[in-house]
């Protein structure tokens, strides 16, 4: 059976108040959400914080990884073994070799 929900959305509501202001710590944000009546733990708080930055900064490896593809360029005289080792650490940054081909085919376009 489905759970009842109260109409709020606690995450939203941590959003919401991180946005307002980012530097308040997790109890700051627990003790300001219980002041409206609503039930939040710190590990929530801290989740969708985690939740937050992990967007950015999977973003931002992402742009860097593919910018770092771009730059280089084969040469003739270059070591093959370096190479793919070069091209599945990208692999490994960016998650896996299909989220790297995905890359690759998306700058080919």
């Amino acid at each position: 059976m489905a759970r009842k929900t109260t109409g709020v959305n606690k995450s939203d509501e941590i959003r919401k108040l991180l946005q307002a202001t980012p530097a308040v710590s997790a109890k700051e944000v627990v003790a300001t959400l219980a002041e409206k009546n609503i039930k939040v733990t710190d590990s929530l708080v801290y989740f969708v914080k985690g939740k937050i930055s992990g967007r950015k900064s999977r973003r931002r490896k992402a742009q860097k990884t593919v910018a770092q593809v771009v730059a280089v360029t084969p040469s003739s005289n270059s070591d093959a073994v370096k190479t793919i080792l070069k091209v599945k650490g990208w692999a490994s940054e960016v998650g896996g070799l299909k989220k790297l081909k995905a890359l690759v085919d998306a700058l080919s376009e």
